[in-house]
């Protein structure tokens, strides 16, 4: 059986700093492409961010791009997502997901397993 575990959410200032960690068990992280996602109250569930392997190929959408980092630390079976200069439209339950391998890394139709998500708000 397969978990996927979100952590590091948050209320906080805009401008602000956070790091968001993603832990998978019944799985090897390393193995997957693996993806990003937020969702706010009334909206779609977006895009943010994904990682092939660590230290490949990486991809972010516009809206945050130069502001959020992804990683992955394969010895430890974790992706994070490092926010930075947040600003009050990152407010969102951001959710870690496992790529099937197949299909746009963009879709959350091609992942797998999805987390419950973590919150994160920011105050201007």
């Amino acid at each position: 059986q397969v978990l996927v575990v979100e952590s590091g959410g948050r209320s906080v200032q805009a401008g602000a700093s956070l790091r968001l960690s993603c832990s998978a068990s019944g799985l090897a992280i390393k193995d997957y492409p693996m993806g990003w996602f937020r969702q706010a109250p009334g909206s779609q569930r977006e895009f943010v961010s994904s990682v092939t392997f660590a230290g490949g190929p990486v991809e972010y959408a516009a809206s945050v791009k130069g502001r959020f980092t992804i990683s992955k630390d394969d010895d430890g079976n974790m992706v994070y997502l490092d926010l930075t200069t947040l600003k009050p439209e990152d407010s969102a339950r951001y959710y870690c997901a496992v790529h099937g391998g197949r299909g746009s890394f963009e879709s959350a139709a091609q992942y797998l397993y999805w987390g419950q998500g973590t919150q994160v708000t920011v105050s201007s």
